[in-house]
């Protein structure tokens, strides 16, 4: 276990080394950045001179745009990296770190409330249509999960938005809390209007990504439910109820860890299409705006820490195959 952990660490660091080089090129070939846009005003009216703006282009190592000038910023970025600093977000004014850290919290929260009600929700269903296959309830279940698949994050969160904040006036969007909150409120007034805010983007998540752990749950069990040890169980008079929940249940778990692995860059990335949409200052939103007007420090480091969750997600689902299966041995 520990030779096969160790083999698989020294990979992931040439696979995050792969990655940075890709995430910093595509970056420095976007048409803007963040220095450009800031400073546009000034250049126009001539309070600053192409020289001046020059000098803090080369501050940050962004005044030459030539491969060789890109891999030289590369260069400079990496090593900075290896020492724990990813650099001060232009929008912010900040370090990377403390952003991603004090934004990271409320994505998590909507992420971790997200997953587990998709997990209550998406594998109990994936059990029943299996074990109604063909029946009503799959072919109803099927289609209404293929139709919330189709839909774009942004296209139904705003028309969740439209209906239940616009027309019916039940929520309010936007940021994390009512403008008409008092000043005055407790503590518990402020959680209970925060949860109340947060109700549609959790709701558009769970929605969008139940179809597909409920499909992924039903083939699953459609394969255990037609194993030999299945069949022996239901000839020695078990219940189906046991067959289902007790035999099924298990061993219908064991693929669904791949499928988790992924989450844990989700949990903690937050989501950068519904944040926006809905305006939660959570790290994804934050990380989309890092995109959008060039903010290389924090782009960087927002992707650089979505890799090294995803290689850390990835590892922790290879060992915990061989913990819930002990037929399987990591060699």
């Amino acid at each position: 276990m520990v030779k096969y952990i160790l083999k698989r660490l020294l990979l992931a660091i040439l696979i995050l080394f792969g990655v940075s080089v890709i995430i910093y090129f595509l970056i420095r070939m976007m048409p803007l950045n963040y220095l450009e846009q800031k400073f546009a005003d000034q250049l126009a009216v001539g309070n600053m001179t192409q020289e001046d703006f020059d000098r803090i282009l080369a501050i940050y190592g962004l005044d030459d745009n030539s491969f060789l000038g890109i891999l030289k910023g590369y260069w400079s970025w990496l090593t900075n990296f290896l020492k724990g600093d990813m650099g001060v977000s232009f929008q912010f004014g900040r370090e990377v770190s403390v952003v991603i850290k004090e934004k990271m919290g409320i994505s998590f929260s909507i992420s971790l409330v997200s997953l587990i009600l998709e997990l209550l929700i998406a594998i109990p269903l994936g059990i029943k249509c299996a074990t109604n296959q063909y029946g009503k309830f799959d072919y109803t279940v099927t289609v209404l999960c293929m139709i919330a698949m189709a839909f774009p994050s942004f296209f139904l969160g705003n028309l969740f938005i439209k209906w239940f904040a616009v027309d019916l006036g039940w929520f309010e969007t936007g940021g994390l809390n009512s403008s008409s909150l008092p000043i005055t409120a407790g503590p518990l007034e402020v959680f209970g209007d925060m949860i109340w805010h947060l109700i549609l983007p959790i709701l558009v998540m769970v929605i969008l990504d139940i179809g597909s752990l409920m499909r992924y749950t039903r083939t699953n069990t459609l394969e255990v439910l037609n194993a030999d040890y299945i069949r022996t169980a239901r000839a020695k008079g078990l219940s189906e109820g046991k067959v289902v929940y007790k035999h099924v249940f298990r061993n219908t778990l064991i693929p669904l860890i791949t499928v988790l692995a992924s989450t844990l860059p989700m949990l903690f990335g937050g989501a950068m299409i519904t944040e926006t949409v809905f305006d939660i200052p959570g790290i994804g939103q934050a990380a989309y705006n890092a995109l959008k007007i060039g903010d290389i420090p924090l782009a960087m480091g927002y992707n650089m820490f979505i890799a090294v969750l995803t290689v850390i997600g990835t590892l922790l689902a290879d060992i915990m195959y061989a913990v819930v299966d002990p037929r399987v041995k990591l060699k």
